[in-house]
């Protein structure tokens, strides 16, 4: 089965010959055109005229000449009546074929396009489109007016279903899709060209002196013109399309707008073309047989050229563009998007590294991979979730779900695993996924409030901030904010309007978006459970697994996904920790195949027995409450052609049931492939028939193991051997240990031992002094700059600071500078700059595995001065605009856990003289700090007990009781008072 290869070097290769759709070809007419039109018009002849005069001689006019009496419904019903019957209903099919005719026949010749539909004509207006086509495929006016003769007798709904969705123009996706409307494109173009061969060459042809152009046709059906399309068209090699790009950039177009990116282009527009451009669709001297508005618009634009060049880079494209930034074809620049957000997708750092403080180093790595950096989406599922894992492993170590673990400090990443989580804090935007996440859940929202279905979403594109969603088909207009696109197939939320959206309790409605790469400024999330087939993915080995593990770790951690199954087969054993609950691994295929197969029927019987037609509608309105969730197959491996067969039946009617798969292929001939894609050994996604050039969003071998290790060092089961008590960073808690520089951040944050530095910059020095306190083991400088410029920062201003932060920390007295750099290049602080969370934790571990362990006047004196120093949480007074990066750290988790500790230490301290009131007073200190911890409040229930007052245990329980709220009282705690106090049950109300 022959199919079409992916990659960019092919040159005309014979077309797919399953769902994907072929490329327009033009060519030029033989011998069986001429064969093909004389027997068009034969029929034509025939079924226009022949059928009439035959009807007209056999069985003559059927209605009857008068007015019918009531005496004439009475009569018997006889031969002749249902001859009559079927006479007018042959007289009404041949009326309803001659319009067609007539409707094919006008729009062929004014070159509008496909015609507008015929009331109920479906299969006839089919017939009548192929025959005028073929009949006008000899003639001036319709070269590829239809896909060919060879798809008569192909049902309407087949040729009207959209398998893509369609649009090249902004955010720019899927151009090659649209086989139906490519023919109409080629028919206009046809039109032009065969004008331009008979029109006066005098004035004209001094005047555009042979320079070749091709006006962009519009959208019909489901195809839409693409540079990629035109340059594999004329040039010979759709690579070339940069070419085309280049000779029109920022020229005004007749709309009045520019061509500011290759992958924008609208209707209408007119393109130069190289010299070499040959085909029958271009056109040279547009004056004869073509419109006036369209002879002048060609002329204006040529003579737009150098002299437009100029003015485009004195007043910028961006101007033009900003005013219409809710336009997709028409979004903003770089420029103007900097202007407007300064960008929080700091995923386009890799491709602006001005913004994120490593200017041309970042091109070099400087130690981090640019994998992770380059792919915001992904750092920030991956980062927030280690982060959870970190939160539930300090949980169950306080808890004591795993015995020995208690007080357990988490593991500090090093080597591959420290690199990929600096990776990580660099590339994240949280604020993004948040964003997406809202904006799509707001979206099903207003959906269910109109009582609309769910529409069915092929891809996003996040451009400058702005969200934009394309449609398998037009679903008219979209709930406010929303806006229509380009056409009726895009939908469009700026982000001005998605940050007004609030969180609503409804289901994420498109939990299968996951994103591919990046083209110009735009990311491109595909929603593989939407994909009507296949998606296949060919290219080397290496490369395909990196775009898997990609794939799979945005799908297993993203934060606009509920729930979902991610199967992987052949790939991914390793990854099963990063969402052990949504990640599962085949050995082969014959269990996928096995399991998919009962899935695909259970999924079909529930949808039936629900009443849904697919799992949208089962998402939003009255059945929110069932959940359907996306279950999503990557395959590594290329499945035996058997195999591949019984996956391409399983995947027919897998986007109506919430299945997506995506099948690696060695030769990119996989049947039943709806999608066909190739990710090149430069790191680039490919795939022509789409109208896609992307950089490949990728996670390599190394990233992958590093990841994993972050996850796996996590869970609190990965060491049975023991904890890991000791802190990071230990200070001399002696007299002669007094620090040169102490920075309390236990509360308010405070500096002894320096100058207040003056001006602006004194918010920036507290706060990255602050973030190298919290971090002993060092920060990458990258880091640094990301945390205290979210939106980016020039390499310069951030080595200023850290120079200027070097300088104001000072040096010690040996004359070394408190402010070092590592081997690896991270900053770090010298032992003389400590904090008071620094002196907490050494505190406790000398109270509890140090000098106290055998001294229990130590170990009261060590406790008591650790509780002292706990004055609130941390940083309580920092700024509201300031310090986002806390919300990657655990330190909320940790100084809570910390204080409950040494609460807990003191108390069983004072409790073993029998000083219940000094161990209630220690245990409401540690309270104050950790008010949810359950231990604590265990702790002072039985502190209470021991005072000897059973009112005040009632009483507690009580406060207890009404701090719980409608959950109640944890079990543990239930059983606690039912031990210390049987009837507090009975004396809750009272003492309430």
């Amino acid at each position: 089965m022959a199919r079409r290869s992916t990659s960019s070097s092919t040159g005309s290769p014979t077309g797919p010959r399953n769902r994907t759709p072929q490329p327009v070809r033009v060519r030029r007419r033989t011998f069986g055109d001429f064969v093909k039109a004389f027997f068009a018009f034969i029929a034509l002849l025939v079924l226009v005229v022949g059928v009439p005069g035959a009807l007209a001689v056999t069985a003559g006019w059927p209605l009857p000449s008068g007015a019918p009496k009531l005496e004439w419904l009475q009569q018997e019903i006889t031969v002749q009546t249902f001859l009559n019957v079927l006479t007018v209903i042959v007289w009404l099919a041949w009326a309803q074929f001659t319009a067609c005719v007539l409707v094919e026949a006008k729009a062929a010749l004014s070159g509008v396009g496909l015609a507008g539909r015929v009331p109920g004509a479906g299969p006839s207006q089919l017939l009548a489109r192929q025959l005028v086509a073929a009949l006008l495929l000899v003639g001036a006016t319709a070269a590829g007016l239809t896909p060919g003769l060879a798809q008569l007798g192909h049902s309407p709904e087949g040729n009207q279903k959209g398998t893509v969705a369609a649009a090249q123009q902004t955010p720019g996706l899927f151009a090659q899709q649209q086989e139906q409307a490519a023919g109409t494109a080629a028919a206009l173009a046809e039109q032009a060209a065969h004008a331009a061969a008979h029109a006066d060459t005098g004035a004209a042809s001094a005047r555009d002196g042979g320079t070749k152009y091709y006006r962009i046709q519009p959208p019909e059906g489901r195809h839409h013109d693409s540079l990629w399309e035109i340059a594999q068209r004329h040039l010979g090699d759709g690579r070339r399309y940069k070419e085309i790009y280049e000779l029109n950039k920022d020229r005004v177009q007749p709309d009045g707008s520019r061509l500011s990116e290759a992958s924008l282009i609208r209707p209408g527009w007119i393109m130069e073309m190289p010299a070499d451009a040959r085909g029958g669709e271009l056109v040279e001297m547009p004056d004869a047989q073509v419109s006036p508005d369209v002879q002048q618009q060609i002329h204006d634009y040529a003579r737009t050229g150098d002299q437009d060049q100029g003015h485009a880079q004195q007043g910028g494209s961006g101007d033009s563009n900003a005013s219409h930034a809710s336009l997709p074809e028409q979004r903003p620049g770089t420029d103007a998007g900097a202007g407007q957000g300064e960008t929080h997708e700091r995923g386009q750092q890799h491709a602006s590294p001005a913004q994120n403080g490593s200017g041309s180093r970042a091109a070099e790595g400087f130690g981090l991979p640019e994998a992770l950096i380059g792919a915001p989406l992904l750092a920030a599922g991956l980062l927030g979730a280690v982060g959870r894992r970190r939160r539930q492993a300090l949980w169950q170590s306080a808890l004591g779900a795993v015995g020995g673990r208690r007080g357990m400090e988490p593991p500090t990443p090093s080597g591959d695993a420290q690199d990929a989580q600096d990776a990580l804090l660099v590339g994240a935007d949280p604020e993004g996924v948040r964003l997406l996440d809202r904006s799509l859940r707001g979206l099903a929202a207003g959906l269910a409030a109109e009582s609309r279905a769910l529409p069915v979403v092929y891809a996003a594109w996040l451009s400058n901030g702005d969200l934009h969603l394309q449609l398998a088909q037009p679903t008219g207009k979209p709930p406010a904010p929303w806006q229509l696109g380009q056409d009726q197939t895009f939908w469009m939320l700026a982000r001005a309007d998605a940050e007004r959206y609030e969180d609503v309790d409804t289901a994420a409605p498109y939990p299968g978006l996951v994103s591919l790469g990046t083209m110009d400024d735009s990311r491109l999330l595909l929603n593989l459970e939407a994909v009507p087939g296949i998606v296949s993915l060919s290219g080397r080995e290496a490369d395909r697994a990196a775009v898997f593990a990609s794939v799979a770790a945005e799908l297993a951690t993203n934060g606009w996904s509920d729930r979902m199954t991610i199967t992987l087969v052949g790939f991914g054993a390793d990854l099963t920790p990063l969402a052990p609950n949504r990640l599962r691994h085949l050995d082969g295929i014959d269990a996928l195949i096995e399991t998919m197969e009962a899935e695909t029927r259970q999924r079909r019987g529930a949808l039936g027995a629900a009443g849904h037609d697919s799992v949208l509608t089962g998402r939003t309105g009255p059945a929110q409450h069932t959940r359907w969730a996306p279950h999503l197959v990557l395959l590594a491996a290329q499945p035996s052609a058997e195999d591949a067969l019984r996956l391409a039946e399983l995947a027919a009617d897998a986007g109506r049931l919430g299945i997506g798969y995506l099948v690696g292929t060695e030769t990119g001939e996989l049947p039943g492939a709806a999608w066909e894609m190739e990710i090149t050994t430069e790191g680039r996604l490919l795939a022509p028939l789409l109208g896609l050039e992307l950089d490949a969003q990728m996670l390599p071998a190394v990233q992958q193991r590093a990841v994993v290790e972050l996850f796996v060092d996590a869970d609190p089961e990965h060491d049975p051997d023991g904890p890991v008590n000791t802190p990071p960073f230990l200070v001399d808690i002696s007299e002669q240990g007094r620090p040169a520089v102490y920075a309390r951040l236990v509360g308010p944050y405070e500096i002894i031992g320096l100058d207040t530095p003056d001006g602006e910059r004194s918010a920036l020095l507290h706060e990255a002094l602050a973030l190298l306190l919290l971090h002993r083991e060092g920060v990458h400088p990258r880091v640094l700059a990301s945390a205290l410029w979210p939106r980016g920062v020039t390499e310069d201003v951030r080595d200023a600071l850290v120079e200027r932060l070097r300088g104001w920390l000072g040096s010690d007295p040996d004359g070394t500078a408190r402010l070092g750099t590592d081997a690896t290049g991270r900053l770090t602080l010298a032992k003389s700059v400590v904090s008071d969370l620094d002196v907490l934790r050494s505190l406790y571990h000398e109270a509890t595995q140090g000098k106290g362990v055998d001294s229990r006047a130590v170990r009261g004196r060590l406790l008591t001065d650790a509780l002292v120093l706990v004055r609130g949480p941390l940083l309580a007074d920092r700024p509201e605009d300031r310090y986002g990066w806390l919300t990657h750290e655990i330190i909320d988790a940790r100084l809570p856990l910390l204080v409950a500790d040494i609460g807990l230490a003191l108390s069983a301290f004072h409790l073993e003289k029998d000083r219940a009131e000094k161990a209630i007073e220690a245990l409401d200190a540690a309270l104050r700090t950790a008010p949810s911890d359950e231990r604590l409040w265990n702790e002072l229930l039985r502190a209470t007990h021991a005072t000897g007052e059973p009112a005040r245990v009632r009483s507690l329980a009580a406060d207890l009781l009404a701090r719980s709220g409608a959950r109640g009282l944890p079990p543990r705690t239930e059983a606690l008072l039912d031990e210390l106090l049987p009837s507090w049950r009975d004396g809750v109300a009272a003492a309430g």
